[in-house]
C-alpha cells in the first residue's frame, strides 16, 4: 500500500546549477514561514563553509506542507567529491527533481547523480532551471537532458515529466518563456508524478541508518525512512551491525522534519523520514530492527575513495601557538568522529608514528574536511595528496576520471597541450554557445592534482573544469612534477624586508615581511628547479657612514598567497602543510638540511 498523505524526493544536480536557491523559493511560496525566517539567500547552507563557498556540502533534510500533503525534500550536495553524501540519501526518496542550468545543460555531475538515481530506482522530474538568464537555452537543454537518460539506460525517457524554472525569481511552468509566477506549479507536478511510499505499518520494524547528527543535549541521532512498522518513543528494538552483531537498545525520542527543523512526535510509521535519539552505538548503514524479528535491510554501499593524504602533528617549532589540539590522540578521535557520519572516507594508521592515512573522493572532499578541524581549534601537517591504486591481476591500476573544461575557442591549443603533458587523452572537442568551446579528455586523477591552477593560469582565469571518475585503468607514464625548487628557511626569526629583497631577485615570496618563520619553512619558490637554503632574516649592518646614494629604496612585489587547496596541490614528496587554526605554512619534513641529505624522500 502507498502512502497518499507524503512524498519523499531529492533535488540532485550538478555543482551550481541552484539547487539550494530552488528550495529557498519552495519554502517562500509554501506560504507556511515567517518572512523572518527567509531574508537570506541559501536559507539551508547554514554551515559557515557552505555559505563563504557557495557550495552545498552536507545533504539536509527539510518538509514542506502542500494540499494536505507532507513533501519531504533532501538537498543534496552538487560537487563529485562529495558524492558520498548524495549516494547514502538517495534510499530515502522515492523521487528526483533532475536540476539543469538553462545555459550549461548537462554536466559531469548530473551523469554522476542520475546514475545514481536509477540504481536505485526513483522516479525523476526534470526541471530546467535559471530560463530568465539571457542566454539561456532551455529547449535545447531539455533534449540533451533527455538524450543523458536514454543515453543512461532509462525507460520511456520521453515520457518523463519536465518543467521551467527560476529559482532565483521563484516562478515555474510549462512555458519556457514565462518570465514571471509563482513556484505551485512545480509541486503540483510533485504530487501527481512523485509517488508515495509504499508502507506497511503491520510488519516488525525496518530502518535503516542513513546519517548521524550529534547533540550536546542528547548525544547521537540517527535520521533514516522507516521501511516497515512504526517506532514509537520508549519502544524496544535490535541494531543490526556490520559485523552481523545484534545490540539491543531503547528509543528515547521520535522527531518528525517540519518545515527547516523538527518536531517531536509520538509515533511515524512506514515512509516517515526520521530522526531517532537514544541509539548510541548507531553506524550510518545499520538497521534498527524489531527485538523479536530481527530482518537486516541490505547494507548501504557507497564508491571507494580514490585520493589519499597522511594526517600527523604538528612538530613545527610553532606548534601549539594557536591551537587547542594537538596530539595523535585528538587527532585520532577527531577522525574515528568523522567516520561516523561521512561514509566516504577512510581512516588507517599510517606507518609512521603519529600519522594517519586519510583517503576521500577528491581534493575538494579531504580539504574541507581539514578547513573544519582548523575552525575547531586543531593543529596538524599534512602531506602530499596521492591517487589510491589497485593490482589488478598482477598489474597496478590508477582512477581515470573524464575531465571537461570549457574554455575560450583562442586558448583551446593551450588547454589541450598542458592537459597532455599531464597524460590526459582528448575525447571531444565541439564548438559551444558564443566564443568557447568544449574540450573532454580521459586524464589519469593524479594528473589532475595542481591543473587547475596551471589552466587558469594559461586562459587568464576563463577556463571552467569540471571531473568525475571515470574507471580504474592500467598506469600511464610518469607526469611532470613541479617545475621549480622552493627557498627554505635556515633560520628562525622574523622576515626581513631588507632579506627578502634581495632574495626577490631569484624568486617568488610567499611570506611578507614581519612574518615569523622557522628553519625548514618554505618562503618562497625558486626561480631554477632546485632547492635553496636562505636567510630570510638577514638585517642590513649599520655604519655612522652616510653617502649619497648608498641607501637603496626597498620595494617587494605582494607575495604569493595561497588557498588551502593551491597548497595541497602545491607541494612535493618531501613536503608538509602545516595547518593551524591561524596560519598555513608550508615545510620540508626533515626541518634540518643535514637531515634532508641524510634522509632524501623521492617525488
Amino acid at each position: 500500500m502507498r502512502r497518499q498523505d507524503i512524498r519523499n524526493i531529492a533535488i540532485i544536480a550538478h555543482v551550481d546549477h541552484g539547487k539550494t536557491t530552488l528550495v529557498d523559493a519552495l519554502l517562500k511560496h509554501s506560504g507556511q514561514l515567517r518572512d523572518s525566517k527567509l531574508q537570506q539567500d541559501c536559507i539551508l547552507d547554514s554551515n559557515d563553509l557552505e555559505r563563504e563557498r557557495g557550495i552545498t556540502i552536507l545533504s539536509k533534510n527539510i518538509s514542506i506542507p502542500y494540499k494536505d500533503v507532507k513533501i519531504n525534500i533532501i538537498d543534496t550536495p552538487g560537487h563529485a567529491d562529495f558524492g558520498g553524501e548524495v549516494e547514502r540519501v538517495l534510499k530515502m526518496a522515492d523521487g528526483a527533481l533532475i536540476l539543469v542550468d538553462a545555459f550549461e545543460g548537462p554536466r559531469p555531475q548530473t551523469r554522476f547523480v542520475l546514475t545514481k538515481a536509477m540504481e536505485v530506482g526513483l522516479k525523476p522530474i526534470i526541471v530546467i532551471n535559471k530560463i530568465d538568464r539571457p542566454d539561456c537555452r532551455p529547449e535545447d537543454v531539455l533534449l540533451e537532458t533527455i538524450h543523458l537518460m536514454e543515453e543512461l539506460g532509462a525507460e520511456d525517457s520521453l515520457d518523463i515529466p519536465y518543467i521551467f524554472a527560476s529559482g532565483r525569481s521563484a516562478f515555474a511552468s510549462d512555458d519556457p518563456e514565462a518570465r514571471e509566477g509563482n513556484m505551485l506549479p512545480l509541486l503540483d507536478l510533485v504530487l501527481e508524478h512523485i509517488p508515495g511510499p509504499i508502507a506497511n505499518v503491520d510488519a516488525p520494524l525496518q530502518m535503516a541508518a542513513t546519517s548521524l547528527q550529534w547533540s550536546e543535549y542528547v548525544g547521537r541521532i540517527c535520521v533514516g525512512r522507516i521501511t516497515n512498522g512504526e517506532v514509537r518513543p520508549g519502544m524496544k528494538i535490535a541494531l543490526l551491525k556490520k559485523d552481523g552483531a545484534i545490540v539491543k537498545g531503547t528509543i528515547e525520542g521520535v522527531e518528525t522534519f517540519d518545515r527547516l527543523g523538527r518536531i517531536k512526535s509520538e509515533k511515524a510509521s512506514a515512509g516517515d523520514i526520521v530522526a531517532i535519539t537514544g541509539l548510541a552505538e548507531t553506524e550510518i548503514g545499520d538497521t534498527i530492527a524489531d527485538p523479536v524479528n530481527p530482518v537486516a535491510l541490505p547494507r548501504l554501499e557507497v564508491d571507494e575513495p580514490t585520493l589519499s593524504m597522511v594526517f600527523t602533528i604538528n612538530s613545527s617549532p610553532f606548534s601549539g601557538k594557536s591551537g587547542k589540539f594537538l596530539t595523535s590522540r585528538h587527532l585520532r578521535d577527531r577522525l574515528q568522529r568523522e567516520l561516523q557520519s561521512n561514509v566516504a572516507l577512510r581512516v588507517e594508521e599510517a606507518g609512521a608514528k603519529e600519522a594517519f592515512k586519510v583517503s576521500g573522493r577528491g581534493l575538494l572532499h579531504l580539504s574541507i574536511l581539514i578547513e573544519t578541524m582548523r575552525r575547531e581549534g586543531y593543529e596538524l601537517s599534512v602531506g602530499k595528496p596521492e591517487v589510491i591504486r589497485k593490482d589488478v591481476d598482477g598489474r597496478w591500476h590508477e582512477p581515470f576520471e573524464i575531465l571537461e573544461v570549457e574554455v575560450p575557442s583562442v586558448d583551446v591549443g593551450t588547454v589541450i597541450e598542458t592537459v597532455s603533458l599531464r597524460k590526459g587523452q582528448l575525447q571531444e572537442m565541439k564548438a559551444g554557445s558564443g566564443t568557447h568551446s568544449h574540450v573532454q579528455f580521459s586524464i589519469p586523477a593524479r594528473g589532475l592534482i595542481g591543473l587547475r591552477t596551471r589552466l587558469l593560469n594559461a586562459t587568464r582565469g576563463e577556463a571552467v573544469m569540471n571531473h568525475r571518475f571515470e574507471k580504474y585503468a592500467p598506469i600511464e607514464g610518469e607526469i611532470p612534477r613541479r617545475k621549480n625548487g622552493v627557498l627554505v628557511s635556515q633560520i628562525t626569526g622574523k622576515a626581513t624586508a631588507y632579506a627578502l629583497w634581495k632574495l626577490s631577485e631569484r624568486s617568488d615570496l610567499l611570506i611578507a615581511p614581519g612574518t615569523d618563520v622557522y628553519e625548514g619553512m618554505i618562503v618562497g619558490e625558486n626561480s631554477r628547479d632546485n632547492d635553496l637554503v636562505v636567510n630570510p632574516v638577514r638585517e642590513k649592518k649599520l655604519t655612522n657612514v652616510r653617502a649619497s646614494g648608498s641607501d637603496d629604496n626597498i620595494t617587494l612585489e605582494p607575495p604569493r598567497v595561497m588557498s588551502l587547496e593551491m597548497a595541497l596541490e602545491y607541494i612535493e614528496a618531501d613536503e608538509y602543510l602545516e595547518i593551524t587554526p591561524d596560519a598555513l605554512r608550508l615545510r620540508k619534513i626533515w626541518l634540518r638540511e643535514n637531515e634532508r641529505k641524510r634522509n632524501p624522500i623521492s617525488a
